[in-house]
């Protein structure tokens, strides 16, 4: 029994080995501004994207939770189309998509108050999410969260910037999110916000294979597809602090992205779902196209990153104000033919800007590594 014993785990420990020498694998996708349940309402566009995500072979799988969850908690804080609250169900159709890794940390965090910033932490909580950039006091909401996975552990950082709503800032006593701001005459990001992140990234990369930076960020130019350039020195500076990837959300739509030291940038990467009740054209058509990035990470280099381009559909079923219209709107598909070709030639050109090189073939753009 002994001998059997010692065989068992000799091989345990040579899989484990093998494990931890194989790259980390991630999936980083648009942000989710989800209100229905798409499993229900548009349940071939979910099996679709289920498909795309391919989260079976991911360790870990990554969007922004662009919605306060109403579990009976929290008043709303907004009383315009732009409240955007809704039920848990929302959450189990993203853990049905594979998603395992959240940020909490946007501009609708706090849709309902501080009693439901707590209520969304159970929520995601309650159904086995590692999340992060909300929480109970301050230090709660800066705190990196680790993901353990079977090929080592992923860190995430999570913070939002820019139309967060008075009192959305978590503090000593109250509960909210991890603010980061823009002072407006400099043009950099706040001293004592930016060395908070920067301690938090550290502390992570002590204890985790990748880091990944989130910044949920409102701070935008008059026209939101140009990327800030107070954006490219501060996300650097988090890569130099100790991200692996950083990571943007909220313009809504695709920029670019750029390496620094062999680490990606994506200064934004869109929409991934978009449940907004806003008139048709109220939004830029770049607005309803995006990309699912699928990346492998050793050493702390990227060394393999693919993206896959995402169509949302501007207009629901039937018409509005019918509910089904509202319920089957800005849910994505898989871009096809000249579309998804359109849409990773312009993710393409954003990179070039940088000095970034995509090959866009077959349907997706695959980094060219320096």
């Amino acid at each position: 029994m002994s001998r059997v014993f010692a065989l068992v785990s000799f091989v345990l420990a040579a899989v484990s080995a093998t494990r931890a020498g194989e790259p980390l694998r991630l999936v980083l996708a648009g942000q989710a501004l989800i209100k229905h349940d798409v499993r229900e309402s548009s349940p071939q566009k979910f099996a679709a994207i289920r498909g795309l995500l391919d989260a079976g072979s991911a360790d870990a799988v990554f969007t922004n939770l662009e919605v306060a969850i109403d579990n009976g908690r929290g008043q709303p804080t907004r009383t315009t189309q732009f409240f955007h609250a809704t039920k848990p169900t929302v959450v189990d159709a993203l853990k049905s998509w594979g998603f395992n890794l959240l940020s909490l940390s946007n501009n609708h965090a706090f849709d309902l108050g501080p009693d439901g910033v707590l209520g969304t932490i159970d929520a995601v909580r309650e159904r086995g999410f590692v999340h992060a950039g909300t929480g109970a006091t301050l230090a709660a909401a800066a705190a990196p969260a680790i993901l353990t996975t079977k090929r080592g552990r992923v860190a995430l950082v999570s913070f939002g910037s820019g139309k967060l709503g008075e009192g959305a800032a978590a503090t000593a006593t109250r509960a909210g999110l991890n603010e980061v701001r823009l002072d407006e005459k400099s043009r950099e990001i706040v001293r004592e916000d930016a060395e908070r992140v920067f301690a938090a990234l550290r502390a992570a990369a002590t204890s985790a294979e990748v880091v990944i930076a989130y910044q949920h960020d409102h701070y935008w130019e008059p026209d939101n597809r140009v990327t800030p350039a107070w954006k490219r020195p501060f996300a650097k500076a988090c890569i130099d602090a100790g991200a692996t990837v950083f990571v943007s959300h909220g313009a809504p739509l695709l920029h670019g992205i750029e390496l620094h030291r062999g680490r990606p940038i994506f200064y934004d990467l869109g929409g991934l779902v978009f449940h907004t009740i806003t008139a048709p054209g109220y939004y830029l058509p770049e607005v309803w196209e995006g990309a699912i990035a699928r990346a492998e990470f050793s050493g702390g280099r990227v060394t393999a990153l693919t993206l896959h381009p995402i169509a949302l559909n501007e207009r629901g079923e039937g018409e509005p104000p019918d509910k089904r219209y509202y319920e089957t709107r800005g849910v994505p598909s898989p871009a096809t033919g000249a579309q998804a070709r359109a849409v990773l030639e312009r993710l393409a050109r954003l990179s070039a800007a940088f000095g970034t090189r995509l090959s866009v073939e077959g349907g997706a753009a695959r980094l060219i590594l320096p």
